[in-house]
């Protein structure tokens, strides 16, 4: 089947961190066999690469086309206007990708399906495609698009409409399925694929205590991983450190908090013992997670938190926030605990709780164990054998 994954959230070479759970799915989809793929990602159109633009530089740097894995990959350009361009978004992102479609389908790609990742406006984008090109659409959720962007009465009903259009519709936890139910889809048609780890890059360390030393950590470590935004909570656990006396923190992304959270640091008299890192790719966070004592996950919302099972994988115990689909994900003690209260001392009271009985950090990687890719791409790959079957051209 040829399968083309369709969406803003995949990574390039300036930005090899940005969805990196989308680019894995897919790649281990095409490692089953029986699969062509080609991703269009569109980012935003900006006129200069100057690093003093930030995140819209970062834009201007990737490139038009790229191959990642051996997967083909393109980046057309959408106009998009902060705020005000909201409600057009998906129209915008649609025009501009459908060049791009085309030449595939000129190019001999004639692609079967399209699998939308992220629900607004990517979701919808998809569709207006899918109809123009004749060809079935599935849509996967995975967090804000619905938690947040949803709440929006007129994107609520974009969201609404795309999913009764869609072929098939995929949410990566249990809990992102009920928010479809409560927007008016039907329960049957949901399937849930929860994202996978990848078992190999992420792992524990051959010796913890070299890689901490070299690392420089010497007290009980906390690890916070995430963009620097309010939703992730880095600011709780920053204020949970000053009830910690003998823990030290190490604060692993970028965004615009940044500057904000140093100076937290400095008022809530931690700063001496909390690192940042800035944004860092994956086997360098691969290190992070291993050195650590626990991963700390504040966040306000949550699909699916990768970076819970990453450290995992990596024999790390999480203490993360009661939202989302974090509780099918952290319900056993070696994954660690939940924190019910999202303050400085409900998370500090967590990391007690975890401290007070640590698990074994070789239970901690067996339990991510059964959250392998494999069984996730099978699901996928049975998913769109039938979507394709059951499509009827016009």
């Amino acid at each position: 089947m040829n399968v083309l994954t369709f969406g803003m959230l995949y990574p390039d070479a300036s930005r090899p961190w940005y969805g990196v759970f989308v680019e894995q799915r897919l790649r281990q989809l095409v490692a089953l066999g029986g699969v062509n793929a080609r991703v269009v990602a569109p980012v935003p159109w900006f006129p200069s690469a100057r690093s003093q633009f930030g995140a819209w530089a970062a834009y201007a740097r990737v490139a038009p086309r790229e191959i990642r894995h051996g997967i083909p990959v393109e980046h057309p350009r959408f106009p998009s206007v902060p705020r005000v361009g909201m409600s057009i978004a998906p129209a915008l992102l649609a025009l501009a990708a459908l060049p791009a479609l085309r030449r595939l389908r000129a190019g001999g790609f004639d692609f079967d399906l399209i699998d939308a990742q992220y629900f607004y406006p990517d979701g919808v984008a998809a569709i207006l495609l899918g109809r123009h090109f004749d060809r079935p659409v599935t849509i996967t959720a995975r967090g804000s698009d619905l938690n947040v962007i949803a709440g929006f009465a007129l994107q609520r009903r974009m969201i609404r409409a795309a999913a009764r259009r869609a072929a098939a519709l995929i949410t990566v936890s249990a809990a992102l399925k009920e928010v479809l139910v409560g927007i008016g889809l039907r329960p049957e048609a949901v399937e849930v694929l929860r994202n996978g780890v990848d078992l190999a890059q992420f792992r524990p360390p051959a010796e913890r205590a070299a890689l901490r030393a070299r690392l420089g950590l010497a007290r009980p470590t906390l690890l916070s991983v995430g963009n620097l935004l309010p939703v992730k909570g880095h600011d709780l656990v920053l204020g949970a450190l000053a009830l910690l006396p003998g823990y030290e923190l190490v604060i692993a992304g970028a965004g615009p908090q940044d500057a904000a959270l140093r100076e937290l640091a400095r008022a809530r008299g931690v700063a001496e013992r909390v690192r940042f890192t800035g944004a860092v790719e994956q086997a360098e966070l691969r290190d992070w997670y291993g050195a650590a004592d626990a991963l700390v996950l504040a966040s306000a919302s949550e699909g699916w938190a990768n970076v819970l099972l990453e450290a995992m994988a990596c024999g790390t115990p999480v203490a993360a926030t009661d939202v989302g689909g974090t509780p099918e994900l952290v319900c056993a003690q070696p994954a660690g605990v939940l924190i019910r209260q999202r303050t400085p001392q409900g998370v500090a009271d967590a990391v007690g709780v975890l401290f007070a009985n640590p698990p074994l950090r070789g239970a901690t990687r067996a339990y991510a164990e059964q959250f392998s890719w494999r069984e996730t791409a099978c699901g996928l790959r049975d998913l769109f054998t039938r979507v394709i079957a059951s499509h009827r051209p016009r």
